[in-house]
């Protein structure tokens, strides 16, 4: 699931110079299996699992949402989110 243009946003992966630009819920999902990999923290393996499950639509803007607040919480969302 490709994400409309004006959605596209990008990401600070801890660790990796730069920032990563998320444009598909593919994005957000190796984007966090590599966070899960970097941080081993559960939670964030819950939310790969949810992203990993999304099979609507619906679910899938929802786990999205989901994968944004967790980066705003942990300070890896960068405050201009257009490019």
């Amino acid at each position: 699931m490709s994400l409309p243009f004006t959605e596209h946003f990008s990401a600070h992966l801890p660790g990796v110079p730069g920032t990563i630009r998320i444009t598909s819920l593919y994005d957000a999902q190796v984007f966090t299996r590599r966070w899960v990999i970097r941080d081993k923290d559960l939670a964030l393996k819950s939310m790969l699992k949810r992203l990993e499950r999304a099979n609507s639509s619906d679910n899938a803007y929802a786990a999205l949402g989901d994968f944004k607040r967790a980066l705003m919480a942990r300070g890896l969302f960068p405050g201009d989110t257009q490019q």
